[in-house]
């Protein structure tokens, strides 16, 4: 099952001076972008401090010179609690970046002439979206709906496929079988990288099908302290950036640019990608 509603893109764009000529890029092979990434729950932008608040996602966002950023706990008109926000569109209009949302949640309005009740993931990116899917993943009746989604993202002249996952926290039934099908929907993707909220610390029995198929980029590549949750005071890494054929890591850290902004610490990595 697919949801395929999507946000208007909004524009942006960055233009990199300096590239070689053809007969330079054929010497040096494929050619090679350098990307950085983050995984970030932001926690429908409501902070530690009980305070919802978007522009500080934003920031965080900003300040790490961010190109593409896979979001957890995603809020599109979904309730009081963000003051029935349009959350993706408002962090991408705060960034002047394309937008994609998947719905993992949605619910008939409260009211006639409302909008539908949403809840989810979001990638944004400074680059152009050419192509999006989300794929609804497997839940016990009793558990939260999961998804997977998937924007294959243009970057000049190398198009990446990247990925953004949040696992189910309290069943790890529910999560072994949603790492499998992850491992499967992303097999066939080259490059490819994969962020979220996995849900489980590094050595869980249910991950390791995760890491069979795709390269932990914090072992890789990590610097500095590595636990990201909960935010204030973290005692364990729950949030990735993994990546597949034709990504390589090359430094990954720990974000904690403003740690109140949300209950999780983002992670973000320098990746370079390839055909």
């Amino acid at each position: 099952m697919f949801c395929r509603r999507v946000l208007p893109f909004l524009a942006a764009g960055v233009v990199l001076a300096g590239l070689a000529s053809a007969a330079d890029a054929s010497a040096a092979g494929p050619p090679q972008r350098d990307l950085t990434v983050m995984s970030f729950n932001i926690h429908h932008g409501g902070g530690t401090d009980g305070v919802v608040d978007l522009d500080r996602i934003a920031s965080v966002v900003r300040a790490n010179h961010v190109d593409v950023v896979a979001m957890q706990e995603v809020d599109r008109h979904y309730s009081a609690r963000s003051g029935w926000a349009d959350e993706p569109a408002e962090l991408a209009k705060a960034l002047d970046y394309h937008v994609v949302f998947a719905a993992n949640i949605d619910q008939d309005p409260p009211a006639p002439g409302k909008p539908r009740v949403q809840y989810g993931t979001a990638i944004l990116s400074r680059y152009p979206i050419v192509h999006w899917s989300n794929t609804l993943l497997f839940r016990s009746p009793d558990q939260e709906q999961r998804g997977l989604l998937r924007a294959d993202i243009e970057v000049q002249s190398v198009r990446v496929s990247v990925f953004d996952t949040h696992l189910e926290a309290y069943s790890t039934i529910d999560r072994q079988t949603q790492a499998l099908q992850v491992a499967d929907l992303v097999a066939d993707a080259r490059p490819s990288i994969l962020m979220g909220d996995l849900n489980a610390e590094p050595d869980a029995p249910e991950l390791q099908p995760l890491f069979g198929a795709l390269t932990d980029a914090w072992p890789a590549a990590g610097t500095g302290p590595e636990l990201t949750y909960p935010a204030e005071g973290p005692v364990k890494r729950i949030d990735y950036v993994l990546t597949g054929p034709g990504a390589q890591p090359r430094q990954c850290t720990v974000v904690t640019t403003n740690p109140v902004a949300s209950d999780h610490l983002p992670m973000a990595c320098q990746v370079t990608v390839s055909r």
